[in-house]
């Protein structure tokens, strides 16, 4: 009888043989396909069937099955998590139709249909286009430190710290695009110009591009991340006083990156700089080793600045602008992942996926700053999709919002100067600092003894 009245609807019934997927429905949930119940005992939303099926249809019960499209890193996972055509784990589903939305719950699409409703032009790459930015900001760069050299006095200094310190991260931005080959399809144009991007920055750029590879390929994940990945319990107690005060207390934190690119984080070991770091495989290691070259050759050229125009003044130009630097770096790459008023989920094991972890990520308004740092705040598309150049990424989110329902975050509208994100850095910093050393979907706890209160938050 169920299967006349669906097929009188004009849906087509559901197979009755399903493989059984590692999490997703439970087979005694799904008995209804075989049972001899009417369709009113299931108790799914009431669908009204008439003469004309051509117009006006609103069905309660929808039931897709999105064209295949070429797959994508984790995406198999996905499906493997989500059941049969993205229907496997029905908690998403349940969330969207209950009163109270569960951020850790499996959501009701995959990323194929996330994909889907991205435009087809947003994924070419226009080298041109990308070239352009490099010479607007290098321009940018050069006439800044020309003009600051030129009037040299102590009004004008700390104006230039802040503008110089922002162009060199919307270097580093760039810079990143070709680590994802979302500058251009040229890979050797892609390393040349990362190279001369990063270097000047005194970043190392195949170690970087290679464990932020990593970082985007587990992200969400507790303990195979890589950029500002929650510490476990038993690591977060085995660390000295001194190291979580460092670790998060403002501003420490935002001076962290060159460490970072030393020694990683804590529980992890390596160097960026080390071609023998198990960041790397051994086919990776020539590649390691020219960008450590490339480093060796800026900070060379620097030590020689010193010499011909002074310590201070390389100071004035360059010092004190790249730690600006790193300090946007930090918050950005930091809040990017934490700092939401409600609290996120961090996945391990089974639970774990490609686009679970990519949809705890985070986007942010940074107001004027937005086009400068080549809108890195849109981040949930660019985490899921790296490919993405960045010129496209604001039509490409706007484009998989309606996808995305609930498990998209709307950022906060900023002021020009984004002042209301320190507001979120503090925050998040005292209450975010470890996660439980069991389970697979985990959330941050607090330590009461580092902000020297009585309550766990």
């Amino acid at each position: 009888m169920a299967s006349w009245v669906l097929s009188e609807c004009g849906l087509k019934p559901l197979p009755h043989i399903f493989p059984r997927p590692r999490t997703g429905i439970n087979p005694s949930k799904a008995r209804f396909l075989h049972s001899k119940k009417s369709i009113t005992d299931l108790k799914l939303p009431s669908v009204k069937c008439s003469g004309d099926f051509s117009r006006d249809r609103n069905w309660g019960l929808k039931v897709s099955a999105p064209l295949r499209v070429a797959p994508l890193e984790g995406e198999d996972e996905e499906e493997r998590i989500n059941g049969v055509n993205g229907i496997g784990n029905n908690k998403g589903v349940e969330e969207e139709e209950g009163s109270e939305f569960d951020p850790g719950a499996p959501p009701p699409f995959k990323l194929a249909d996330i994909r889907a409703a991205i435009p087809k032009h947003c994924w070419v790459k226009d080298p041109w286009k990308s070239m352009s930015y490099v010479v607007r900001d290098v321009v940018v760069v050069f006439g800044l430190a020309a003009a600051a050299a030129y009037l040299n006095n102590w009004v004008v200094w700390p104006l230039y710290w802040a503008a110089q310190g922002t162009m060199f991260w919307a270097l580093f931005v760039l810079g990143h695009d070709c680590g994802h080959g979302s500058f251009s399809n040229d890979h050797k144009l892609n390393s040349v110009v990362g190279h001369l991007l990063h270097s000047s920055i005194l970043v190392p750029y195949h170690g970087w591009r290679i464990s932020h590879r990593t970082h985007h390929q587990n992200h969400g994940h507790v303990e195979n991340d890589e950029s500002w990945h929650p510490l476990s319990e038993k690591i977060y107690r085995t660390l000295d006083s001194a190291t979580r005060f460092l670790r998060f207390k403002i501003p420490f934190p935002l001076l962290a990156y060159p460490f970072y690119l030393w020694s990683r984080s804590p529980g992890k070991t390596g160097s960026h700089f080390d071609p023998n770091s198990d960041l790397f495989v051994p086919s990776e290691r020539k590649d390691v080793i020219t960008s450590t070259l490339c480093w060796m050759a800026m900070a060379a050229l620097l030590l020689g600045l010193s010499f011909v125009m002074g310590p201070m003044q390389l100071l004035k130009l360059y010092g004190v602008p790249y730690w600006i630097f790193v300090m946007w770096l930090d918050l950005v790459t930091y809040l990017h992942h934490h700092g939401h008023e409600d609290k996120l989920p961090w996945y391990r094991g089974k639970e774990w996926s490609y686009l679970r972890g990519g949809l705890t990520t985070l986007d942010r308004d940074y107001g004027w700053f937005n086009n400068i740092h080549h809108d890195i705040g849109t981040h949930v598309i660019h985490h899921l999709f790296p490919q993405i150049p960045h010129y496209h990424l604001i039509e490409a989110t706007e484009a998989a919002r309606p996808v995305l329902g609930k498990y998209y975050r709307e950022p906060k509208k900023s002021g020009p100067i984004p002042f209301n994100l320190f507001g979120d850095l503090i925050r998040s910093m005292s209450k975010d600092h470890y996660v439980s050393d069991n389970g697979d979907v985990v959330y941050y706890q607090t330590d009461p003894q580092l902000n020297g209160s009585s309550k766990s938050g």
